[in-house]
C-alpha cells in the first residue's frame, strides 16, 4: 500500500462485476479483505461481509480514495463521486453524454450505442439495491452535468417504478429505455435557451417545449410505441400537457409513469436558475398534482415506494445539522420525522429536510 492511512467506505459500494483498484481493509489495523485487482460477483461480496462481521464500513488507502472521488470537491458531491464509480453509474453517464454530443452535432441518433447504454441500465438495476439507486438519484449533484444524468436518473428511475408495479423484464426494460431517450430530442435545442442560467421567458419556453417534437424524429429506428411514450412525457391526463394535449386514455402507461419521474428527478436536483429541493417536498408536490395532471394511482405507488427507501436514511436539515428519517406520515409527506442527536422531532417550516446527505 503506497499509503498507510485508510479512509473508511461503505460496503454497499461493492457491486457485482467491479474490478477493485487496490486493496481493501476490514478494518484500520489493515486485515486485508480484497486484493487489488480482484473481479467481484454476488457470491464474493456475501462472503466478504461475514468477514467483515456486523460492520458496514470497509477501508481503502487515502492515495486510492483521492484517485476515486478526485480532489478539491464538496463534500456531498465528492462521496458521490465515489459511489458513481463504484456502481458504475459514472461510466453510464458519461457514455450518455458522448451520445447527446453526438446528436447535438450530427442530428442523428446512434440506435444500437443507446440501445448498449439501456442494457447496461437493466443490468445495473438486477445487480444494484434501490437503495443505493435512489441513494445516486437524490443526491446533490453538479449543475453542470444536468441533461446526461437526467436521462441516466430516469431510466433508473423508470426500471424501479416498473419492478414496483411488478411487471415483466420486457417491460421494465422498454421504461429503461424510454426514461433514457425522454429528453433525447434536447440534444437539437440552442444551447443558450438550453442552459440558460434563469427561468425561461415564455418564447424561449415554446422553444424547450419543441423537444418532445425533436424526440419523436430522433427515434425513427424504434418502435412506434417507445417513441410515442418517450415523446409524451409532457402529456397530462387532464389534457393540458403538450406537445399534443393527450388525456388519459391516450396516455401510454410508459409516459404516464415517465411523467412522474420525470418532474421527480427535475425538481429534486438542483439547476442554475433553481436550488434543489427535498424528496419530501417533491413528494408533497407530486401527491397535489394526482389526479389532475398525474395518473394518482401511479403516484401512489411512487410516493409509498420511494418514501420506504429514504426511512432511516440520513438528511441535511435547514440549520445544517444532519438527521435520520424515522417515520412519515403519507398524508403530510413534506415533514417526516427526524432524528437528530438522539431526539426525534417532527419538521416544519423552522426546520426542514434540505437535501439527502450522502454518507461516507
Amino acid at each position: 500500500m503506497d499509503d498507510n492511512t485508510l479512509k473508511p467506505v461503505s460496503i454497499t459500494l461493492l457491486s457485482d462485476g467491479l474490478t477493485v483498484r487496490g486493496d481493501v481493509f476490514g478494518n484500520e489495523t489493515a486485515h486485508l479483505l480484497i486484493k487489488d485487482g480482484t473481479v467481484l460477483d454476488a457470491k464474493m461480496i456475501d462472503v466478504i461481509k461475514k468477514l467483515n462481521g456486523d460492520s458496514d464500513r470497509i477501508y481503502i488507502s487515502s492515495s486510492l480514495y483521492k484517485a476515486l472521488v478526485g480532489e478539491g470537491l464538496p463534500c456531498e458531491v465528492l462521496k458521490l463521486g465515489e459511489l458513481e464509480k463504484t456502481t458504475g453509474y459514472l461510466n453510464v453517464k458519461d457514455k450518455t453524454f458522448e451520445l447527446l454530443t453526438e446528436m447535438s452535432k450530427n442530428e442523428t441518433i446512434q440506435q444500437e450505442a443507446l440501445s448498449t447504454v439501456a442494457d447496461e441500465l437493466s443490468h445495473r438495476l438486477e445487480v444494484a439495491t434501490p437503495s443505493v439507486i435512489t441513494t445516486l438519484i437524490n443526491a446533490l449533484a453538479p449543475v453542470d452535468e444536468y441533461l446526461q444524468r437526467h436521462c441516466v436518473n430516469l431510466g433508473l428511475l423508470n426500471g424501479l417504478f416498473g419492478r414496483w408495479l411488478g411487471l415483466p423484464k420486457k417491460a421494465v426494460d422498454d421504461l429503461v429505455l424510454i426514461g433514457l431517450l425522454h429528453d433525447c430530442g434536447k440534444a437539437l435545442l440552442p444551447a443558450q435557451v438550453l442552459s440558460a442560467p434563469r427561468r425561461l421567458t415564455s418564447v424561449e419556453f415554446e422553444v424547450v417545449k419543441m423537444h418532445t417534437v425533436y424526440t419523436y424524429k430522433l427515434l425513427t429506428d424504434f418502435t412506434e410505441h417507445i417513441r410515442h411514450s418517450a415523446s409524451s412525457h409532457h402529456e397530462r391526463i387532464n389534457g393540458a400537457g403538450y406537445p399534443s394535449g393527450l388525456v388519459q386514455s391516450n396516455i401510454s402507461l410508459e409516459a404516464r409513469i415517465t411523467a412522474i419521474t420525470d418532474v421527480y428527478d427535475a425538481v429534486v436536483s438542483q439547476r442554475a436558475y433553481k436550488e434543489p429541493r427535498s424528496p419530501f417536498s417533491v413528494m408533497a408536490m407530486l401527491a397535489g398534482l394526482r389526479g389532475s395532471e398525474l395518473d394518482p394511482e401511479l403516484v401512489d405507488v411512487f410516493n409509498s415506494n420511494m418514501l420506504e427507501e429514504l426511512i432511516d436514511k440520513p438528511v441535511v436539515m435547514s440549520d445544517g445539522t444532519i438527521g435520520v428519517v424515522r417515520s412519515c406520515d403519507p398524508g403530510d409527506i413534506e415533514n417526516p420525522t427526524i432524528e437528530i442527536a438522539g431526539i426525534q422531532v417532527k419538521s416544519s417550516q423552522h426546520l426542514y429536510c434540505v437535501s439527502m446527505h450522502t454518507e461516507e
